[in-house]
């Protein structure tokens, strides 16, 4: 299961630690175990004096296409709220406390979406397709995107993104501030883990602090995660959601 995630610190970017999505057959969806993965990674690299900077991959053609459905499916029908491994994972990528940066290319669906309002920098292919379709399966906004989205990209923006269900093309996704630079799909890996090079290479400490001045309060962040996912456990068990669910897999 752990393959699902690849950690790697490349050689040839040295300081960089890279996560990569490699689930290519289920459009990298993410299970508990790949959450526990990512999580565990991130924290190592908060007292990793190797490592400098975190940078998340997908695979060609795919960031990743959020939760795997067939989890919350298992936790609708248990009666469970939100898994304790996704929370673990948005508390670690919030308190991450060296620079992370993300390299999309295609399909960012769900949390494949809002994990990069979490990143100092994300690229993003030209044919990348950004989504969450949370009300769609009768659920709600998760991440802390409910707080971060509107002040990043303003109300209507974040309406369409979270409560609509819009797509934003690349193009739409960094004129709205949630990537920094669009590029060809060939790009994205090499240009993503030279950008985590370049800021592994900075002076630590003066990046740190830049970078948590930029940030500001990660506890206000925290607080709405939690606030959110009480009403997307709550969700989770509501018979709306396992008929959404059901429906989605049915297709």
């Amino acid at each position: 299961m752990t393959d699902h995630i690849i950690v790697e610190q490349p050689s040839a970017h040295p300081g960089v630690q890279s996560i990569r999505f490699n689930r290519p057959e289920k459009k990298n969806a993410i299970t508990r175990a790949m959450y526990r993965t990512m999580a565990d990674a991130l924290n190592a690299a908060n007292t990793s004096p190797d490592i400098r900077a975190t940078a998340f991959l997908g695979t060609e053609g795919c960031f990743s296409a959020g939760n795997d459905l067939n989890d919350f499916l298992a936790a609708a029908m248990g009666g469970r709220g939100l898994e304790q491994e996704i929370l673990d994972f948005l508390y670690a990528l919030v308190n991450a406390e060296k620079p992370v940066v993300s390299g999309v290319d295609g399909l960012a669906i769900g949390i494949g979406t809002t994990i990069h309002l979490h990143c100092d920098l994300t690229i993003a292919s030209s044919r990348s397709q950004f989504r969450t379709p949370f009300v769609d399966l009768a659920l709600v906004p998760e991440a802390g995107s409910s707080l971060v989205a509107p002040r990043l990209m303003g109300h209507q923006r974040a309406f369409a993104m979270l409560a609509a269900g819009e797509a934003f093309s690349a193009e739409e996704a960094r004129d709205a501030g949630l990537v920094w630079k669009v590029v060809e799909p060939g790009e994205v890996d090499s240009l993503t883990l030279g950008l985590a090079a370049k800021l592994a290479a900075k002076p630590p400490e003066a990046l740190r602090i830049a970078r948590d001045l930029i940030r500001g309060d990660r506890g206000e962040i925290i607080a709405r995660i939690d606030e959110e996912a009480r009403y997307f456990s709550a969700r989770l068990k509501s018979a709306e959601a396992r008929a959404a669910f059901e429906a989605f897999m049915r297709r």
